[in-house]
């Protein structure tokens, strides 16, 4: 369940929570299988960590693909060669038909 950094390297966080707070970590802990409070903080931590950077990530490539799109509608540029040649062979099938 939980993904343990197998870097020697480590550091600490420490904080503050109320009571109340401790006791419902730990009690979602125990539910949740976890062998300490601790190996829930990080997981949970984690996951919400990954989550947020996979929504920023989403966020900035629609932001990239909406310039891309507007660009193109307001800056158009002439068909090159090959997207010529295409339109050619779309007609040539259109009139086979």
């Amino acid at each position: 369940m939980l993904h343990r950094n197998t870097n020697t390297e480590q550091a600490r966080f420490d904080t503050r929570l109320s009571k109340e707070q401790k006791e419902l970590f730990e009690y979602a802990a125990q539910l949740g299988g976890f062998r300490t409070l601790t190996d829930f903080v990080i997981n949970s931590v984690q996951e919400k960590a990954k989550a947020i950077i996979n929504q920023h990530a989403a966020i900035l490539a629609s932001k990239k693909d909406k310039e891309i799109f507007f660009n193109a509608l307001l800056k158009p540029a002439a068909p090159n060669k090959k997207l010529m040649e295409a339109a050619v062979r779309y007609k040539k099938s259109l009139a086979k038909k």
